[in-house]
């Protein structure tokens, strides 16, 4: 829990922020000249990279024509995850990208119905009060506000915004994340890479790293990844690298050096080769570990169920394809599975959230008020 003083420091400094410059715009709004009667939703894609805000609008329709929700604005910020860039840093950038994409719109936070916010580091329920409450201070009280791990806006993508099924996210990071009809969930991996996101861009990159370190010391084989990393990097030996490392051990940027790893896997280096293949090991092994906790393969290991893989690591390359050998594992194991490519990103899928959960309670409200 956080410490009482740090808690009131920052709540001083998060209020100087919803009472200035980041709401400046809707003092050149005009309420009657808003164009969207029914509102807005705001959907939210936070992760370690960056973060994605979708302004959408709210429609009172049937979940079949959810795909037609227009599309009004999208802003971009940078990481909002709390645990790489502190709890100050990471809500300065989850507000000022919902302002960005309401601004965009011209719209203001009167006109907002309903906000999801999928945001990697909420893995606990006290996370996602946290942030609730955070949420009430900057909102109108009608607004629906809904705070999710960021795996949920992903899965959400490759299924309109249903919540069943399997999700992989291998980018930055890497976690499994799944739901069954009734409303169970379970998770894999995504703790950070200290705990060990094997399989993720960081895990990829960290692994490339130590072999190079470990060649040079001649405590590992020789390897293509020496000359590719040091080249990519302008660095002209090893023990640079480490000073590169430690400069700034970002999780962001050693990810970055995914491509390389993978070039070198394609030109028949072994050990990039090895730690690419261990890697979908591992993310497979998430996949298992929730599919099989929430029973969603059938007590015959066969029922049919939607796998969405979202992330940098899973896109297809030329001939070392990582999602290509996860979904290899995966099928041995559960032949129904049904691997889902989403065609829209995950801050979508979070706007998508935000109409299923707002109308979830509105379609039971309207019941409620017809029966008495």
């Amino acid at each position: 829990m956080m410490p009482e003083k740090e808690q009131l420091g920052l709540d001083s400094e998060m209020k100087r922020y919803r009472n200035g410059e980041t709401w400046e715009f809707e003092d050149d709004i005009d309420d009657t000249s808003v164009s969207v009667s029914d509102g807005v939703l705001l959907g939210l894609d936070g992760g370690t990279t960056s973060t994605i805000c979708i302004c959408m609008q709210m429609v009172y329709f049937s979940h079949s024509q959810l795909q037609s929700l227009p599309i009004l604005s999208r802003a971009v910020a940078g990481c909002s995850n709390h645990n790489s860039v502190g709890e100050i840093a990471a809500r300065e950038t989850l507000e000022q990208v919902m302002a960005d994409a309401l601004s965009k719109c011209g719209s203001k936070r009167s006109s907002v119905r309903a906000v999801c916010l999928a945001v990697s580091g909420v893995n606990h329920p006290t996370d996602q009060q946290r942030i609730l409450s955070w949420l009430r201070d900057i909102f109108p009280s009608n607004a629906r506000l809904y705070v999710q791990n960021d795996a949920v806006a992903a899965l959400a993508s490759g299924t309109m915004g249903k919540l069943r099924g399997c999700v992989l996210i291998a980018g930055t990071g890497t976690i499994a994340y799944g739901f069954t009809e009734d409303g169970k969930e379970a998770r894999a991996a995504g703790a950070g890479p200290v705990l060990g996101d094997w399989g993720s861009g960081y895990g990829i990159s960290a692994q490339a790293l130590t072999a190079v370190i470990r060649a040079h010391d001649g405590r590992g084989p020789s390897t293509k990844l020496t000359t590719s990393i040091l080249q990519t990097l302008g660095l002209s030996s090893a023990e640079e690298l480490i000073g590169w490392t430690y400069a700034d051990p970002s999780w962001a940027r050693i990810a970055a050096l995914v491509p390389v790893v993978v070039s070198c896997a394609e030109a028949g280096d072994e050990v990039a080769n090895k730690i690419l293949l261990e890697s979908a090991q591992e993310l497979a092994s998430s996949v298992k570990a929730v599919v099989g906790r929430l029973g969603l393969c059938g007590q015959d290991g066969k029922d049919v169920f939607p796998l969405v893989m979202v992330g940098g690591v899973l896109e297809a390359n030329t001939r070392w394809d990582v999602g290509k050998e996860v979904m290899k594992c995966i099928s041995k194991y559960f032949p129904g599975v049904l691997p889902i490519r989403p065609k829209v990103e995950p801050a979508v899928g979070a706007a998508w959230l935000a109409w299923n959960f707002f109308m979830k309670e509105y379609n039971k409200e309207l019941c409620s008020r017809r029966q008495n």
